[in-house]
């Protein structure tokens, strides 16, 4: 069976540039894309011309969707507009995956994770680093206790300059209003990770960030601390100051008996006997596996592999992080 897609919100960048969702679904084989839509319709345009199949161009997701019939939904958009977008789909008993973070708030993205709680709907987020396989080794050390007991975990995921976002019709992430900065876009991965890998629910115990490098109304980096209850410690680093293209980037779990970590495309796993290091790149683009885990799963009639209920637990963290950080 062929699977009708249609996208809304495409002039968030990942449409067509890091993720390139539009592309991956127009890849994936038994997928269609039946439909684009942003509120600006030249974006839209630029969108479909990109694609170069004449998808048609919406700017208003409901007619988009009252018009195409989608049999599942890839919802982008403005973090402002997320929360609403997916409140819709929900309601209409559409299954859909939405980027990061669903909204400007943990309220707005509770109120959604409770109303696709009480229709059973297929609500999924893409948290692609969970597809790592530094992450994959974690969870079977963890899993099969080999391990030992957890101390701390590390992510740090410093990308290029925010300037990227002007040039990707996605001006707004330099508004904090529109939930513009790095922390909620990007850190919010790394706080998926720890809840992820921990299972534990966790406290922000110190928080801080910078806006120095481009001055900017937003953050360009941001430094989280985390503790669970059990004790396990978490440092979250994440930011736009990579001077050029590409990502400084590292993910790091320790524990008695091993250390893990992964860095420039390789795994490093020390114990009290060796010292080896792997390949750490993944076989393919992390996005193209998360929207096949997605899409899998949706067929299957099972549950998310990440969703609305892991976005809302993350931005709750997110939202502590923020708190904190106005206190001072």
């Amino acid at each position: 069976m062929t699977i009708r897609v249609a996208a809304t919100g495409v002039g968030h960048w990942h449409s067509l540039y890091d993720a390139k969702y539009l592309n991956i679904f127009d890849d994936i084989p038994d997928t269609e894309l039946v439909g684009i839509q942003d509120t600006q319709m030249s974006v839209a345009e630029h969108r479909s011309a990109a694609i170069g199949k004449g998808t048609p161009v919406f700017t208003d997701y409901r007619k988009m969707i009252d018009d195409t019939k989608p049999d599942f939904v890839l919802a982008l958009g403005r973090h402002d507009e997320m929360a609403e977008t997916a409140r819709y789909l929900v309601e209409n008993d559409i299954p859909f995956m939405m980027e990061k973070p669903m909204g400007l708030n943990s309220d707005q993205v509770g109120e959604v994770a409770e109303l696709a709680a009480s229709r059973n709907s297929f609500a999924a987020v893409p948290f692609t680093q969970r597809y790592l396989p530094w992450t994959q080794q974690a969870r079977e050390l963890l899993n099969t206790g080999n391990l030992g007991t957890v101390s701390h975990l590390y992510f740090r995921n410093n990308r290029p300059t925010s300037d990227r976002y002007l040039a990707w019709d996605s001006e707004w992430m330099f508004d904090p209003a529109m939930g513009g900065g790095c922390l909620r876009n990007l850190g919010i991965h790394g706080i998926d990770l720890f809840l992820h890998l921990t299972g534990e629910d966790v406290e922000v115990i110190g928080a801080q960030s910078s806006n120095r490098v481009h001055g900017r109304a937003v953050e360009d980096y941001v430094t989280v601390m985390l503790r669970t209850p059990s004790g396990i410690l978490g440092t979250i680093e994440s930011g736009n100051t990579f001077p050029q293209d590409g990502t400084d980037g590292e993910w790091k779990i320790s524990g008695s008996k091993v250390l893990l970590a992964a860095k420039d495309g390789k795994i490093r796993r020390v114990t009290a006997d060796a010292d080896e290091t792997s390949e750490g790149a993944p076989h393919q683009h992390l996005s193209i596996t998360a929207v096949e885990q997605i899409l899998a799963a949706w067929r299957a009639g099972e549950k998310p592999p990440a969703s609305v209920v892991d976005c809302y637990r993350a931005n709750k963290v997110v939202d502590a992080a923020f708190d904190l950080i106005r206190s001072r």
